[in-house]
């Protein structure tokens, strides 16, 4: 897979703004959060809705009820991994305490991935993955989660200690990037194989050179149920 520079310059200046929303919608307060949060899910129901109209047709109702598991479920359990349930023993009230290091930590191991994957793709990918999608490498994909957990492993706890003081230095935080590559290439590969059913390129059109909601979100959505069920199990 040849390095398009021009399609790159494309994706990567409208990445610029689409993760400088990100972070202001994450890092802001709950509420942004929640907010955030909200325009996701209904931006990937409306185009999910979209999409089985066009492999179902009249028939696309029942199968639109896959979206409460494929959309609802992820976002709600992303904003259940945003707070903190504090229990004191003392005469102090418990409280919800917004906390993004888990719930950022999964969309910066989703980012890293994709663009390590498309870069080490796009130099040495020479070996297809699967006929779904079919620019995506085995070298690519590989590289990607490889990547992934190594920068996020090592340096995430550093830029989290560097702006909050808080030690989140663990084995965690290279076993969740690691789940984040391996379930998010999953979960673009599902949505790859959507598109190829309703026979489109892309899911919606609101980001240049990136597609639709869908399109920049069909990793996240398949990783987090697998990164909630580790953090509850074992953090």
């Amino acid at each position: 897979m040849a390095l398009n520079i021009q399609t790159f310059k494309t994706r990567a200046l409208t990445a610029l703004l689409f993760v400088a929303v990100m972070l202001f919608g994450l890092l802001w307060n709950f509420w942004s959060f929640l907010l955030l949060f909200t325009v996701i899910h209904f931006g990937c129901w409306f185009e999910f809705v979209k999409l089985m109209k066009k492999i179902y047709a009249e028939k696309y109702v029942g199968y639109c009820l896959f979206g409460l598991i494929y959309i609802t479920m992820p976002v709600l359990m992303m904003c259940s991994l945003a707070v903190e349930y504090r229990i004191y023993t003392v005469n102090i009230p418990n409280e919800l305490i917004f906390n993004w290091v888990i719930a950022c930590g999964i969309i910066f191991s989703i980012w890293v991935n994709d663009t390590m994957a498309y870069l080490v793709g796009s130099f040495i990918g020479k070996t297809p993955l699967t006929k779904i999608s079919p620019k995506k490498t085995w070298e690519g994909t590989i590289g990607g989660i490889v990547l992934c957990v190594i920068v996020i492993g090592f340096l995430y706890p550093l830029i989290v200690s560097e702006f909050t003081g808080i030690n989140i230095k663990s084995i965690h935080w290279f076993v969740i990037p690691a789940i984040c590559a391996v379930f998010g290439t999953f979960g673009d590969l599902f949505e790859s194989k959507l598109k190829r059913m309703a026979d489109v390129k892309d899911s919606g059109s609101f980001m240049p050179g990136h597609g639709g909601f869908l399109d920049r979100f069909d990793s996240l959505l398949v990783a987090i149920p697998f990164v909630w069920l580790y953090v509850k199990l074992f953090i």
